[in-house]
């Protein structure tokens, strides 16, 4: 198959019309359209095969994934998505493989309506590199550095899935139904897009979830000037990770694991149950786990206030 013959099998799949892409696949380069009083945003992202996904991993749930942790980074401003490159680095033009990724690719791109309107093709170790642009009004994105002592902290969803799922990948162990679930959470994540515009404008700091809690709260902390209480014992456990781990590898996982591509936010304590309720039926509820407070970094205690020795605070990618 030739370069030429793969990139059409993308575009074919992945053909999404939008108004605002005044030209797209096919050309040098794109031609697209802002709307007025809206701010671009863009985010990259690669995953390499072996890194970010284990090598057996179906072709189309790296399609949906590579995607996803896109959208998991809009999500976090705040943004509604918009469009997408693609760049896709195969070891051979399999044409049966980048039919299945294209499929997985555009079933979570046409949830968005967002286009794919560019990217290139290269001969190479199994990579994908995904950037994507959505917008937001002027001067309303969500950012990390707006966190102030008193905020709680909030997290949407469950933690500790994605990790608990690729740690029974490795082990290759019986997986019962709850298992599975485990499984499908870090092959096909939920970014939450609408979520992100729940909190546009009421939360006061925000992050994705992808590198594990401890480590991308401490990024907020960081940016924010501030530190961070993290109650052990509030992190929201799905029942499919309850069934499968023990408690202090549930611990380690829900806090260090990562993949999880929830939302981490902080929000006042005077706006906090409104803003709960409003999540809850935008369709994934959020969890209080935790204060910001005056001294830096990240602590994390239990429900009595005692101190917890955590084993992994999150990835490191050049660890």
């Amino acid at each position: 198959m030739s370069e030429f013959e793969l990139i059409d099998i993308i575009r074919t799949h992945c053909a999404i019309a939008r108004d605002d892409v005044r030209l797209g696949i096919g050309d040098d380069a794109a031609i697209l359209t802002v709307p007025a009083n809206h701010q671009l945003v863009v985010s990259t992202d690669t995953l390499v095969s072996g890194v970010h996904f284990p090598e057996t991993t179906q072709a189309a749930d790296i399609g949906w994934k590579s995607l996803a942790v896109n959208l998991s980074d809009l999500a976090a401003m705040g943004a509604t998505p918009a469009w997408a490159t693609l760049a896709l680095t195969l070891p051979v033009p399999d044409r049966r493989w980048v039919e299945a990724f294209s499929d997985g690719f555009a079933s979570l791109a046409r949830e968005f309506k967002l286009a794919l309107v560019g990217g290139d093709t290269t001969q190479g170790p199994l990579s994908i590199t995904v950037t994507v642009h959505g917008f937001v009004p002027n001067d309303a994105a969500l950012l990390r550095s707006g966190a102030r002592v008193g905020d709680f902290v909030f997290v949407t969803g469950t933690l500790g899935d994605a990790a608990g799922g690729l740690r029974l990948m490795a082990e290759d162990g019986q997986r019962d139904d709850s298992m599975k679930e485990l499984v499908q959470r870090l092959n096909r994540p939920t970014p939450r897009v609408a979520q992100g515009l729940v909190l546009r404008g009421r939360a006061r700091s925000c992050i994705d979830v992808s590198d594990g809690l401890l480590a991308d709260l401490g990024h907020i902390c960081a940016a924010s000037g501030v530190g961070c209480e993290v109650d052990v014992d509030a992190l929201p456990t799905s029942s499919a990770l309850n069934a499968g781990f023990g408690r202090e590898e549930r611990r380690s996982l829900q806090l260090g694991g990562g993949d999880d591509y929830e939302l981490c936010f902080t929000a006042s304590e005077e706006i906090a149950a409104e803003l709960l309720g409003d999540l809850a039926r935008s369709g994934c509820g959020a969890t209080r786990v935790g204060r910001v407070v005056e001294r830096s970094g990240v602590r994390v205690i239990d429900a009595a206030g005692d101190a917890v020795v955590v084993s992994s605070r999150g990835w490191e990618h050049f660890a």
